[in-house]
């Protein structure tokens, strides 16, 4: 019943599943009231430079952009090739296929900006065909809810990337190295890092944060070239995704340097539009506290100079 009632909606145009998420939002926003306390007390601690009202302002954003979200979700696994294109851009483009080009293949760090559900798009946007002559991948947690996890699975297919579990990655990426197979894989690094994973703590947000450095791990031990997918929203429904190059030298880095460039770049990518990130979660579960020398933060020149 369930499943039907996602499928009808997911049928209906952009237009008509924005009249709904107008909808959710109110629902979500005034009558549920889903997640206030944890939202409202992420944006205090995250800018203690703004007033009430301009918090509640950016409160107010996150919600209907979360709605907006929820029902493109649902629509993507009715979008056309052409229709998605229109919704959703990539720029740097270059970057990715020129380092398949080499042979070379790449990890990307990504954040829940934006309408992060539509970036497996990405293939649309590159001279190599998925599945074919390159493998676009993205990580995934499963759901313990079979349903839901195979929903999602199937929505996330649709533009034939390829999907790996998080305890299995490294395994499924060797494997692909093993048949000589170029690939891009998208971690989402913004989430709490798992229950006693290795972490970095940085200045992130006005506050000190443990940012995930499974990352960076991984880069280094595949020796991949490292890029940041910077997400905009330019309007309801149109995003824009800028590639920026962090590295093709992942050894010649110090440890824990890519994941402090990602903390900046991320900040910087919140704080241009504060209310696209996913503000819900609950980041700064556990306090942690900065190391007595904190490390040079400031992306590198290549990161820099790729700003639009």
């Amino acid at each position: 019943m369930l499943g039907c009632a996602l499928a009808a909606m997911g049928r209906l145009p952009l237009k008509a599943l924005y009249a709904l998420s107008s909808l959710i939002y109110v629902v979500a926003y005034y009558v549920v009231r889903y997640r206030r306390r944890v939202v409202s007390s992420n944006l205090e601690r995250s800018f203690p430079e703004l007033s009430a009202k301009e918090r509640r302002k950016i409160e107010r954003g996150f919600y209907r952009h979360f709605a907006d979200v929820i029902v493109e979700t649902l629509h993507v696994e009715y979008m056309t090739d052409e229709e998605t294109r229109r919704h959703i851009t990539f720029e740097g483009m270059d970057i990715v296929d020129g380092y398949f080009d080499q042979g070379r293949s790449i990890v990307a760090y990504f954040s829940h900006c934006g309408n992060w559900e539509w970036v497996t798009s990405i293939t649309l946007w590159s001279r190599y065909k998925a599945r074919e002559t390159a493998e676009f991948c993205q990580v995934y947690r499963p759901l313990r809810n079979k349903w839901f996890d195979d929903f999602f699975l199937r929505l996330r297919s649709r533009y034939n990337p390829r999907g790996f579990p998080k305890k299995t990655v490294l395994r499924d990426l060797l494997r692909l190295k093993r048949d000589k197979r170029v690939y891009i894989t998208a971690f989402m690094s913004d989430q709490k890092p798992s229950h006693g994973d290795p972490t970095e703590v940085v200045e992130f947000l006005s506050q000190p944060t443990a940012m995930i450095t499974g990352t960076e791990t991984l880069a280094r031990k595949l020796g991949d070239a490292v890029v940041y997918l910077d997400m905009y929203k330019e309007g309801r429904g149109r995003y824009r995704v800028v590639v920026r190059d962090l590295t093709d030298k992942v050894a010649a880095t110090t440890p824990f340097q890519l994941t402090d460039i990602y903390a900046r770049l991320l900040e910087d990518t919140i704080r241009r539009n504060p209310s696209i990130w996913l503000w819900s979660h609950k980041r700064w579960k556990h306090p942690v506290t900065l190391p007595s020398s904190t490390p040079n933060l400031e992306a590198n020149e290549a990161s820099s100079s790729n700003n639009p």
